[in-house]
């Protein structure tokens, strides 16, 4: 078993609103959700101590203060766009002057943290570019740089990765035949970096040392919908998982 690292996933969570119309009459309803389970349930069963924020628990909660960040040893960002931790409600609504979260990541990562974003529709620079990841401090401690548009690649046949590095610790044991993806975010690894697997023309899991600290970008999914029900039950999932964290937080 690796070491027990203590692990901050922020995001993977979602409210869906639906109006019903039923002739003259109309009414909404709300579903909150969680597309966390597979992840964490993985990170868990490997020894590590994982703490969730939702994404509208993370724009009160998520650290404002270096030390409080540093509790953690690997921060996962994982479907939450920069607003949610730019805009402190705050400041939003009260026009209090707060600590810059994405500045605050970014001093995390070169003083000794793990920092890991997981691709999705509100990550890299995701759907409409609405993530808005490119050009800001978190992108200064990835190992990779960001198209300024929407990035998304989404492939509903299915799309295999390829292990560039096998003897990358994060990949140990897993072989190369993944199950197929549905879909990633486009991005560029920089020279520097080691661009572990691939997907399509791109990649999908590059890797640094960066300063003091250690940055992992996956472009891909988690969970649904960009990894399918086969992907989520591959063997390999939570070894992946668990050695990208142990990696990150400098334990591998």
């Amino acid at each position: 078993m690796t070491q027990e690292l203590q692990v901050l996933i922020a995001g993977e969570s979602w409210e869906t609103t639906s109006i019903h119309q039923k002739g003259f009459d109309i009414f909404t309803t709300t579903f909150y959700e969680e597309g966390v389970g597979p992840l964490k349930s993985a990170l868990e069963q490997s020894g590590h101590h994982v703490t969730h924020m939702p994404s509208h628990i993370a724009a009160t909660k998520f650290p404002t203060e270096l030390a409080d960040l540093q509790t953690y040893d690997v921060v996962m960002l994982s479907d939450i766009g920069t607003n949610t931790l730019l805009l402190h409600p705050d400041t939003f609504t009260k026009s209090k002057r707060m600590n810059n979260r994405l500045k605050l990541l970014r001093e995390y990562t070169q003083s000794g943290g793990g920092l890991i974003m997981v691709g999705g529709y509100m990550t890299f620079q995701g759907i409409d570019a609405k993530a808005r990841y490119a050009k800001s401090p978190v992108e200064d401690v990835l190992p990779v740089t960001m198209l300024e548009r929407d990035d998304r690649v989404e492939v509903p046949e299915g799309v295999s990765a390829k292990v560039q590095m096998a003897d990358h610790p994060i990949v140990a044991g897993l072989g190369d035949n993944w199950p197929a993806l549905l879909g990633y975010n486009q991005i560029i690894a920089r020279p520097e970096a080691s661009v572990v697997a691939t997907v399509g023309d791109d990649p999908l899991l590059v890797a640094w040392a960066h300063q003091q600290g250690r940055a992992v970008a996956f472009a891909s999914d988690c969970g649904p919908h960009w990894a399918p029900p086969e992907f989520l039950a591959w063997d390999g999932y939570g070894k992946l998982w668990s050695q990208m964290v142990a990696w990150a937080g400098g334990a591998l």
